[in-house]
């Protein structure tokens, strides 16, 4: 008699698995088709092997210290080795690719601990997710800062920025008691927050600004690559801002690539730059920091096996 709910939820977890790659490569396949075959043969000619490698390797940084700030942020109550680390945060990336920002990587990471720990899990991610959001915040205001005193196109949007900040931040400080995030209250979520160790927050916070200065430089040397003429200071504020201001809309994780390649029209057209190039390189962005991490991860997916309580 037991044999059958057992089957029956072995069945049900090969089923889940299968939608979720499923799920994950129709998207891909989605933004893909609308690639045109041509304009990937023109880019392909722009590379020589050892630009290629080092693009490439950036995208490998880029998603180990993503990798190491999970595995620290777990060590701090259950110690993970980097590969179980890569197979949670790869695995997750895969189920939360096609939900609106990144809500299903929550629900993903808790299925490898047991339940009795999913508040915990779901507050180290906040911390992972928030510190890299702090970080992109940072940088972004001190991008506009630098290209509004080239450009006066951005001084306005410098004032509004900061007035769309203040009034985000009075109405959680008004409302801190009324608002929930993924089950807690604001003011509950600032206590655990300050509670966590010390330590462990620098370190996180560390490897998210390391991790953003990767592919923010990644982007700026596919600039170079393409034949970009810009200077080094103003090529990266715009990228910072392009960054933060993306950050910024609401979408599927899938559909960065379109905001980030509007939102990079938009600026890098204010400098001159050709818009085929600009989406070009948003394009290579998004393919070697989301897509091929997606397809490694729908691997980890396929061979995932719930965590049982103890």
């Amino acid at each position: 008699m037991n044999s059958i709910p057992y089957k029956a939820k072995q069945f049900l977890l090969v089923l889940v698995k299968l939608l979720i790659v499923g799920f994950a490569f129709y998207y891909l396949y989605a933004e893909l088709s609308k690639k045109n075959l041509d304009d990937w043969q023109v880019v392909s000619t722009k590379f020589t092997f050892f630009s290629l490698v080092g693009i490439v390797f950036l995208s490998v940084l880029n998603w180990f210290f993503e990798i190491l700030k999970w595995q620290n942020l777990v060590n701090t109550f259950y110690k993970i080795s980097l590969k179980e680390a890569a197979f949670q945060s790869l695995g997750s990336l895969t189920a939360s690719v096609f939900t609106p920002n990144r809500v299903g990587e929550y629900g993903a990471k808790m299925l490898y601990f047991p339940k009795s720990e999913t508040k915990k899990i779901i507050l180290l991610n906040f911390i992972g997710n928030s510190s890299q959001m702090a970080t992109t915040v940072f940088f972004g205001v001190l991008g506009l800062f630098i290209t509004g005193l080239f450009y006066d196109y951005f001084s306005y949007k410098i004032g509004i920025v900061f007035l769309s900040f203040f009034f985000i931040f009075l109405f959680f400080f008004v409302f801190r008691n009324r608002i929930n995030i993924y089950g807690f209250s604001v003011e509950k979520l600032i206590k655990k927050v300050k509670s966590f160790s010390r330590n462990s927050l620098i370190i996180t916070q560390q490897l998210s600004v390391i991790r953003f200065l990767i592919f923010s430089h990644q982007f700026y040397f596919l600039l170079m690559i393409f034949g970009v003429e810009i200077s080094y200071s103003l090529a990266l504020a715009t990228i910072f801002s392009m960054y933060f201001l993306a950050s910024i809309v609401p979408s599927i994780h899938l559909m960065d690539v379109a905001i980030k390649g509007s939102v990079a029209v938009v600026l890098f057209g204010k400098l001159g730059v050709n818009q085929w190039t600009i989406v070009s390189i948003t394009t290579l962005m998004w393919l070697l920091n989301l897509v091929i991490p997606v397809l490694i991860g729908s691997l980890f997916v396929l061979k995932f096996k719930p965590k049982l309580e103890l």
